[in-house]
């Protein structure tokens, strides 16, 4: 075992190798501050470059562009309130109400060290645990993803704002357009009217920058603007240790929530992002000042998506299943220097395998430099003049649009979405319920059918195996205390009334 970490080291131990990872991060953070530039088209972009690498360094290069675009996502949700990558929708909840008082300095500090820790708990869990992690994913069917959605969807209430009537309708919005395209089970057209560009559904770029940036354009274009130069300040308040300790367990919950859910194959950042941030909300003492700038919503936020980066690398190192989009076309850079990930890989190149791991664990100091690195390039937008910023966002909005399929269609969607997003603005509709739908729905839907499919319609498939009923009983429980939790505040209102 020594001789085999030595020889890994002295694979890895070159500059080039560690220009990769550092480089690749970088350039990540950048890429996934650009709204539209998505972490699957940054690394599908560079995959080219690593034909004639070294397989470590060009593995490293890919990681790092990775695991930078997932951080950088944050960057413009908090500055500019438009997710830079789907897994940081959720971090604009807190992080541009933090950035509107003037606290935007500190909301990309705690994001980047919650990225930095998260990241770090997710290495060590695929150095140590690939195998056991694997082997639980491995049990995951459609039942169990089902049961696990179930609970995933109880999120809704609790993002919900005040109103809980308000949050059902934003989610049954969110789902009804969830379910525009082609049925994956029978191949039926649904709610396209005849468009063939509608067959593959609505796609999630367009519909997040125009549900979060257009409004917020739309809104301030019907201001009457009176002389006054609105800008939103950085601000000169750094994070303190104080603060970053009490949302440590945060982190620490969101960290483990992105392994768990990162490693099962086809779930991403963004639901683990939104469970995290869940649960953080339901056990905080600030729980009502959630979606008001909470410091400790973006850090549950960043933690639940960061911990899925290294997590998505454990089914493919272990089992040669690609965890996500982008684990996908990293499989493709293995394959291009004949390694075969899963089994085989830790025994016919288990010195690769090694060198990878430290270049892995590497990464999230990497993380760290190259956050602040981006604070002294990013942290001039909030320098720039409303006036000056929105025409610059609107111009990067249709650019981020378009770039994802080179389609003017999704920029159509996106104009529509941003009239909708405006529309849910002025009846005070909140957004999160709408998204998490629109993410969930068709996962939701897709392996309900499924399992009725394998069980000819009985429902005693949703029962078969212990994880179906953990999933349950959270489900239920959660189910419990919103509804105790709305029961007690029509108490109050009915009190404070008399």
């Amino acid at each position: 075992m020594f001789q085999n970490i030595a020889s890994g080291f002295a694979l890895f131990a070159t500059w080039m190798n560690f220009f990769a990872i550092m480089g690749g991060m970088l350039v990540g953070v950048i890429v996934g501050a650009i709204p539209g530039m998505t972490g699957t088209m940054a690394v599908a972009l560079a995959l080219p470059f690593t034909f004639y690498m070294e397989p470590v360094t060009g593995i490293l290069l890919l990681v790092g562009i990775y695991k930078g675009a997932i951080y950088g996502g944050s960057i413009s949700a908090i500055l500019i309130k438009t997710p830079g990558t789907p897994a940081a929708a959720c971090t604009v909840l807190d992080g541009y109400p933090m950035a509107e008082k003037g606290q935007a300095r500190k909301a990309l500090q705690i994001a980047l060290y919650s990225s930095c820790v998260a990241d770090f708990i997710s290495n060590i869990a695929l150095v140590f645990f690939a195998g056991m992690i694997a082997s639980f994913a491995l049990r995951f069917g459609p039942p169990e993803f089902f049961t696990l959605i179930c609970f995933s969807l109880t999120i809704i209430a609790g993002v919900s704002g005040d109103s809980l009537q308000r949050g059902i309708i934003s989610a049954s919005i969110g789902l009804l357009l969830a379910t525009i395209g082609l049925d994956l089970i029978y191949g039926v057209n649904r709610f396209n009217f005849g468009n063939t560009d509608l067959m593959a559904g609505l796609n999630f770029i367009p519909v997040l920058i125009g549900l979060f940036a257009l409004p917020e354009i739309i809104s301030a274009c019907g201001k009457t603007q009176k002389g006054k130069d609105e800008r939103t300040s950085l601000g000169k308040e750094n994070l303190s240790f104080t603060e970053f300790k009490r949302c440590f367990k945060t982190i620490i919950r969101g960290s483990l929530i992105g392994v768990v859910l990162g490693s099962i194959p086809g779930i991403g950042g963004a639901p683990a992002a939104f469970l995290s941030y869940s649960e953080a909300q339901r056990t905080s003492k600030n729980r009502d000042n959630f979606g008001k700038g909470e410091i400790e919503g973006i850090a549950a936020s960043e933690s639940g998506n960061n911990g899925c980066c290294g997590a998505t690398m454990i089914p493919l190192l272990a089992l040669g299943v690609p965890g996500d989009v982008i684990t996908a076309i990293i499989l493709g850079a293995f394959m291009v220097h004949g390694l075969t990930p899963g089994p085989l890989l830790f025994q016919q190149n288990i010195s690769i395998v090694y060198a990878i791991f430290m270049g892995i664990m590497l990464s999230s100091i990497g993380m760290l430099v190259a956050g602040f690195l981006s604070f002294g390039i990013f942290s001039h937008i909030a320098d720039i003049p409303k006036k000056i910023l929105f025409p610059i966002v609107l111009v990067l909005c249709f650019y981020g649009a378009y770039a994802v399929n080179n389609s003017m269609f999704d920029v159509l969607i996106m104009i529509l979405m941003g009239y909708l997003g405006y529309f849910m603005l002025q009846f005070n509709l909140p957004v999160a319920p709408f998204l998490i739908a629109f993410i969930l729905g068709p996962m939701f839907e897709d392996n309900m059918r499924r399992s009725l499919l394998l069980s000819d319609g009985g429902l005693m498939i949703f029962f078969r195996s212990p994880i179906c009923w953990v999933f349950i009983i959270f489900t239920l429980l959660s189910v419990f205390v919103v509804v105790r939790r709305n029961l007690n505040q029509h108490k109050k209102v009915v009190r404070s009334a008399a």
